[in-house]
This record gives C-alpha cells, structure tokens and sequence, in this order.
C-alpha cells in the first residue's frame, strides 16, 4: 500500500510542478506550485511526519503561496502579455537532474543500521525553538515582517 501511495503522490507532486515550470499563465503556475506543496506535505503524512507535513500545509500552502497569488493579483502588469517558455530553464532542470541521478548512482549504500532514536514530539520541537534556537526563531520572525511590510509598500498606490 505504502508503495502504491507512495507513486501516486510522486506523479501528482511531479505533475504539479512541471505544470508550475510550464504553464504560461502566472496564475496558473502559481496554482500549480500550490499544489506541488500539497504533494510535499502528503509525502510527510506518508513518512509519519504529522507535525513537518502540517507546518508545509500551514505555512506554504496556507500563506507562501497565497501570498503569491495575491502578490500577483495586485502587482500591476500587461494582462494581455504572458510569460514565454524558457527553454534555458528547461536545460538548466536537465542538467540538475542528471547531476542527481549520477551523485545516486555512484553512491555507495550504507549496510549499517541506524542508531535508535528517541520519539520526536511537538512539545520537543517547542522545548528546543524556546531554547536553543530562539535566535534564529526571532530573525526568521523579522525577515518575514519585513518582507511583508516591503510587499505592503510595493502594493500601495500613490494618492495623488
């Protein structure tokens, strides 16, 4: 079952994000992209990483990429002009594919088991942002504020 799952999510994920690299309405793409972040976030339901699939539901799909969909709803452009297909962008996935492949390919695998590892719980997770990277915590906190703040302000209109 778990193998069947697994292709499934993988061709609706790969799916998805060819159509977000393809499409040649932005909107579409956009929309696309959403959806490859729901395959993402399935892929971590499937590996039973509850809490890592909700936080790519809430915080990618629920406001990365809304916030690109509005970002492209209010940015004003030329509704008649569309994006052309990018054939070095084509090339480019091409080549990183194939580098991936070799780097997979040439590995060697491992026979030795991995060590067990305790349990790791969201009150955990909670313990250790709250503590031992609270710094980055807040940094992350501001650069998304002042991302926001720098859309806000690209967004407005001039009052004349």
């Amino acid at each position: 079952m778990n193998s069947v799952a697994f292709i499934v999510i993988a061709i609706f994920t790969l799916a998805a994000g060819l159509a977000a690299a393809t499409l040649q309405k932005l909107m579409h793409a956009a929309l696309s992209f959403a959806v490859t972040f729901v395959g993402i976030a399935a892929f971590f339901f499937l590996l039973g990483a509850e809490f890592v699939g909700l936080v790519q539901v809430f915080v990618y799909i629920g406001a990365v990429a809304v916030l690109i969909v509005f970002t492209i709803l209010l940015t004003r452009r030329d509704v008649e002009k569309d994006r052309m297909f990018n054939w070095s962008g084509v090339v480019i996935a091409i080549a990183v594919f194939g580098g991936l492949i070799w780097a997979i390919l040439k590995t060697q695998s491992l026979s030795v088991a991995a060590p067990e590892i305790p349990a790791l719980t969201v009150k955990r997770i909670g313990e250790v942002l709250m503590t031992n990277y609270v710094w980055p915590l807040q940094c992350v906190g501001l650069l998304l504020t002042a991302a926001l703040v720098g859309a806000l302000i690209l967004v407005m209109e001039e009052k004349q």
